[in-house]
C-alpha cells in the first residue's frame, strides 16, 4: 500500500521560512509527477507547485519567486522550500504522488503570522 507522510509544517512570522517533505513509502515502481496543494479555510484545494519526474517545475503565480519544489527520486520524496512567507500563505499543505493512480497525504498546516 502507497503511503505519503508529510513534514516540515508550523507557526512562522511574516518573512520567515519553512521547508516542508513528503515521503512516499509502500509498493513503488515509479512515481510521476509529485505535487504541493494547499486549501485555506473557506476555500477549494489549489495547486502550489508540481515537478515531473525529470525535474520540470510548475508554479503557481502567487508562490513564483518565493517557493522552490524539488524531489529526490532516490529517496521518493518531494520539498517544498517556502521562503517570504506571508498570512496569505495560511493553510493545510496536501502533498500528492502520480503513480499508476494519484495519492493524497494527509496534509500538514502551516499557519503565517502577520
Amino acid at each position: 500500500q502507497v503511503q505519503l507522510v508529510e513534514s516540515g509544517g508550523g507557526l512562522v512570522q511574516a518573512g520567515g521560512s519553512l521547508r516542508l517533505s513528503c515521503a512516499v513509502s509502500g509498493i513503488i515502481f515509479s512515481i510521476n509527477t509529485m505535487g504541493w496543494y494547499r486549501q485555506a479555510p473557506g476555500k477549494q484545494r489549489e495547486l502550489v507547485a508540481r515537478i515531473t519526474r525529470a525535474g520540470s517545475t510548475v508554479y503557481a503565480d502567487s508562490v513564483k519567486g518565493r517557493f522552490t519544489i524539488s524531489r529526490d527520486n532516490a529517496k521518493n520524496t518531494v520539498y517544498l522550500q517556502m521562503n517570504s512567507l506571508k498570512p496569505e500563505d495560511t493553510a493545510v499543505y496536501y502533498c500528492n504522488a502520480e503513480l499508476t493512480t494519484l495519492y493524497w497525504g494527509q496534509g500538514t498546516q502551516v499557519t503565517v503570522s502577520s
